[in-house]
Formats: C-alpha cells, structure tokens, sequence
C-alpha cells in the first residue's frame, strides 16, 4: 500500500479505477434503491415508510465512514507524512458531508409518520447532526488551510479529535434510552427480513462504490490542481 502513496503510481491506478467504481456504483444503487422502493412489500409496523431505509442506511454508513476515511488519512499523515494522505482526507470530506445531510433528511422524513415529530433531540440524531458540523468545520479548515500555505497537521489533528464521535454515533442507541430503533445488523446475524435486506445491502455496496470513485475523482482533481499550480509558480519564477 505505500507504492500507491507515489502520486505517479496513484494516479495510474485510479485512472481506471474511478470509471469503474462510478459505474458500478451507479448501477447498483440505482438498481436496489428501484427494488427497495417500489418491489417489497410494506413493512407490518412501518407500512410504506420503511423504503426510506434504502437510502437512509447507506446514506448513515456513509457518513460515518466517510469520517473514518478522513480520520485514517490523518493519522498516515501524522504518523507516516504520505504524499496524498492530505489529499484523501480532503477528496473525502465533501461527499461524507452530502451522505451525512442525507441521512439527517431522510432521518426527519421518517421520523414525521413514527415519532410524530421531524426532529427530537435523540442521541443518534444529534450525535449525527454533530457529525454534519464537524464536517463543515473540516472543510472549511482543510481550504483554509491549503489556501493560506498552512500546516496540514492542523486539520488531521482535528479530524482524530473529531473521529471520537462515530463510535459516540455508533453507540447511541445502546447507550441512553434512545427512541431510534437499536441496530439491527450486527456481527454475524440480522434482524431485517431477507426480502429487505438484500436490496438493502446491495444499496449499501453500490453507494460505498459511487462514494469510492468519488473520492478518487476529487483526488485526481486536487492532484491536477496542485500541478498546474506548481507549473505556473515555475513559469513566474522563470519569467523573473
């Protein structure tokens, strides 16, 4: 894996690995969010309102995840000062940020029909509004950051500070008296019928990939960026 922290060995890899991700990606959550939503029945307690879960789930995983990415980074840019760990850590944080509003979205769409009420201050959803937060601060640091020459530790840093809220997000439900549901996949068994958990775990697989070769296009992006820059600095250094 520290072969592919060369720039040049990156870049060859993800020239076609983002076509593929993208496409597979976008096949697949298409295909299983159409299943999700219009070819299994209706749930016995939650009627029609359970086809949210095709998109809120994977749109939850994602967020989460998309911090776990940004934290691992970091933390190989701490610790090991990887050429694109920088990189990936900023390539990442605007689709988690979008995951992540989707899933407070889609959570207030389906909390109106069960609880009554689009928002109520539960310990997963606030945890995961917290979680939107830190998003936006990372992102605005990460361009401040890269904008005024500024260390990149700066923002690591505070990507591993705020890594402490996924399992904080993870745990809620089995830590306070929450009114989300408790989780009902876990290692090794599910509590989600076969009729909906298999749309629903293809849904997870097919965004994780359209999630993947987002990431990696936004890398080749800020890849290029960075070389044209570093071009015209050469060029003006020339001309003086």
């Amino acid at each position: 894996m520290h072969g592919f922290a060369n720039p040049r060995r990156f870049l060859a890899l993800a020239r076609w690995l983002t076509p593929v991700m993208l496409v597979s990606g976008i096949v697949l959550s298409c295909g299983a969010t159409w299943w999700g939503l219009t070819q299994v029945p209706p749930d016995r307690l939650m009627g029609e309102t359970v086809r949210i879960l095709f998109i809120h789930v994977p749109a939850a995983w994602l967020g989460m995840g998309g911090w776990a990415v940004i934290a691992g980074a970091s933390a190989a840019l701490l610790i090991w000062r990887h050429p694109l760990s920088a990189i990936a850590a900023r390539a990442a944080a605007a689709p988690g940020m979008v995951f992540t509003a989707i899933c407070l979205a889609t959570g207030s769409l389906w909390g109106r029909p069960t609880w009554g009420a689009w928002w109520v201050w539960d310990g997963r959803l606030t945890s995961m509004l917290v979680l939107l937060f830190l998003y936006a601060a990372y992102v605005a640091l990460s361009q401040a950051s890269a904008r005024e020459g500024v260390s990149d530790r700066i923002p690591a840093i505070f990507a591993l500070v705020g890594a402490i809220n996924i399992p904080i997000i993870n745990r809620s439900v089995v830590w306070w008296n929450s009114l989300h549901q408790p989780p009902s996949i876990t290692v090794g068994k599910s509590a989600i019928d076969p009729a909906y958990l298999w749309p629903l775990l293809i849904a997870v697989l097919g965004y994780s990939l359209l999630f993947g070769g987002v990431v990696l296009a936004r890398m080749r992006a800020l890849l290029a960026d960075m070389q044209a820059e570093a071009r015209l600095r050469r060029k003006a250094m020339e001309a003086a």
